[in-house]
């Protein structure tokens, strides 16, 4: 089959690899459908996240139809279109059973490698390097489904293939950002980043009852779609103070709470993010942490900060903003197996949309410029989207 393989920090390229078989009773096989870029990608194609081997296939972000099932697989059938969360989860390991499926214990086959800098390991990945288990990703024509009936989900008529999509990564994850801050009817909920996952989480936010959602970026195109969508938006490039204008804009409090959606790749201003690129440049700091800075300093007192972006080694972490305000931080891979039923009724209800976010869509054999698009941002992508 063809597949998109990493070969070495910012080299891919769309290659034939041996199509994936059954290897346990509970597998199947998906024949895919959509697979899509996401940011969290980049940062090992930029070479700041360990783990990758040439020739691994990447992606975790998919949809397809089921072409062959395990012996064991019950609830999942051939044909069915599905939607498949991108972490592994068991269904069966305390974490599973807690509603907390990325934490999973069992699907890692490589938990030793992750566990010297977690100290304990996450769940598996697909196609998101050996520490997460090495297994293969989505951004090819097959892939292998593991424990299927806990992880494939049947998208719902009336439900189309590109929302079932961000269902698997982008909306689950910005959803469960949503979920972390807890939101009571008319909060005010600051987002920064308007990628995929800031768009979504904002959406989610609103869906569970914000009464004000806030997003912070400096793409003209992105923040016009999040104000399309119904949030205030600010751009941090025109203004001086990021906190100052949330402040202004909530009457001297600040946001009730604050999502954090950019990661190790941040763009900012100022001194900060000078040294912030230096130190990131001679790896001398994985991070460019300037949104989770910001996002700390503008939540107000006795607020949540819920941290969706990728982060490794951060530097500079401003720990007595934390305890002096008297904040919560929640942060997680998505828990997506524990919300897809409710995000797809809210996609049936009309109150979320993600269908915005796939802006280019083209063959899997234009993958690899799919990703400098979307890494470049050109042409208003938001998101490349592969058909393979």
């Amino acid at each position: 089959m063809r597949a998109l393989c990493w070969n070495g920090v910012n080299d891919l390229a769309v290659e034939t690899v041996d199509d994936p078989t059954i290897l346990n009773p509970h597998d199947v096989i998906l024949k895919i459908g959509l697979t899509v870029t996401c940011g969290s990608d980049l940062h090992f194609i930029d070479g700041y996240l360990p783990g990758m081997r040439p020739g691994d296939v990447f992606g975790h972000e998919f949809m397809g139809e089921v072409v062959e099932v395990g012996r064991e697989v019950t609830r999942t059938k051939v044909g069915d279109r599905v939607t498949v969360p991108s972490f592994i989860s068991c269904g069966q390991c305390w974490y599973c059973h807690h509603d907390m499926p990325s934490l999973c214990d069992t699907t890692n086959p490589n938990a030793a490698l992750q566990q010297p800098a977690l100290g304990y390991p996450s769940g598996g990945i697909y196609g998101y390097t050996h520490l997460f288990g090495g297994y293969q990703g989505s951004h090819a024509e097959y892939l292998r489904v593991p424990f299927a009936d806990v992880n494939c989900f049947t998208v719902p008529d009336g439900v189309t293939d590109v929302q079932g999509l961000f269902v698997s990564d982008a909306l689950a994850t910005g959803y469960t950002g949503a979920v972390f801050c807890d939101v009571q009817q008319g909060d005010t909920v600051a987002v920064f980043g308007a990628g995929g996952v800031g768009l979504m989480a904002a959406a989610s936010a609103r869906a569970l009852g914000a009464g004000r959602t806030i997003v912070v970026d400096r793409l003209p195109e992105r923040l016009d779609l999040a104000r399309a969508q119904g949030s205030e938006v600010l751009d941090y490039s025109s203004i001086d103070s990021v906190q100052e204008a949330l402040r202004e804009m909530t009457g001297g409090r600040g946001p009730d709470s604050v999502i954090e959606a950019v990661g190790m790749e941040g763009h900012g201003t100022g001194v900060q993010q000078v040294v912030d690129k230096a130190k990131q440049a001679v790896r001398a700091s994985t991070d460019r942490a300037t949104a989770l800075r910001e996002a700390l300093l503008a939540c107000r007192k006795g607020g949540t900060v819920s941290v969706l972006g990728v982060y490794g080694l951060t530097d500079s972490f401003p720990m007595g903003v934390v305890t002096n305000k008297g904040l919560t931080i929640r942060s997680a891979q998505q828990f997506g197996q524990a919300y897809v039923p409710r995000m797809f009724e809210h996609i049936q209800r009309g109150e979320i949309d993600p269908t915005p976010l796939a802006t280019h869509t083209m063959p899997l054999e234009d993958s690899v410029e799919g990703y400098r698009i979307f890494k470049e941002k050109e042409d208003g992508c938001i998101r490349s989207v592969f058909r393979p």
